[in-house]
């Protein structure tokens, strides 16, 4: 089975071209959880050979976002509630605490960074466009988390956010509920830049819970 799938970008390499544009597409629902996709079938819709799609597949599949099927190729895999839910959990004890100790530490130019990725959002939210809104949603987060100085911590949560988002957004979309989600990181911002923890703090919180809830299918 083959799909309509993201471009691939020039600016890395080809193996992490296809990386990104398969987490891409199973984030945005392009590849459906419990498919069995072949090799060779993504690779001629990249027009790539499968070598490159093979490694990028073995690459998800150490991340735990697919699973090899013998002689056929790769399955999706597909999160349960639970598994949700703990990753939520992990989510706000790293995310929760780190984003409050920002609050008044961050300077003009990375607020006017943050801002602009804020921005992004919300308009490729409003667009419906999908991949847009989680390449600049992923971005913002991360580079905030940056800003406390441990790289671990965002390798940490960028594993984490990438497993937890596995299920198609074009419901979301569809019935106007991004946008909601896309207007909290412009406020996050404000509430940096006026260096209020705890009101930073209560803010993340929530925006982690909603995105939780808005991504879980009703």
């Amino acid at each position: 089975m083959t799909a309509e799938l993201p471009n691939l970008a020039e600016r890395v390499s080809l193996r992490e071209q296809v990386v990104n544009a398969l987490r891409a597409a199973m984030i945005s629902g392009q590849l459906t959880p419990g498919v069995v996709y072949s090799a060779p079938a993504l690779a001629a819709t990249f027009g790539v050979s499968a070598t490159p799609v093979r490694e990028a597949m073995l690459d998800l599949a150490k991340e735990g976002l697919v699973e090899a099927v013998r002689n056929k190729g790769f399955r999706v895999v597909e999160l349960s509630d639970r598994d949700s839910d703990e990753l939520t959990e992990l989510r706000m004890l790293i995310e929760v605490p780190t984003t409050a100790r920002l609050a008044g530490r961050l300077d003009e130019a990375a607020l006017a960074g943050l801002r602009t990725l804020a921005s992004q959002i919300e308009s490729a939210a409003a667009a419906g466009d999908l991949i847009a809104y989680l390449e600049a949603d992923r971005e913002f987060h991360l580079t905030l988390l940056g800003y406390a100085g441990n790289r671990h911590l965002v390798e940490l949560v960028a594993e984490l956010r990438s497993k937890a988002r596995l299920y198609g957004l074009g419901w979301l979309a569809d019935a106007g509920r991004l946008v909601d989600s896309a207007r909290e990181h412009g406020e996050l911002v404000d509430l940096l830049a006026s260096g209020d923890p705890d009101a930073a703090e209560t803010l993340t919180r929530h925006h982690i819970q909603h995105v939780r809830c808005i991504w879980a299918r009703p």
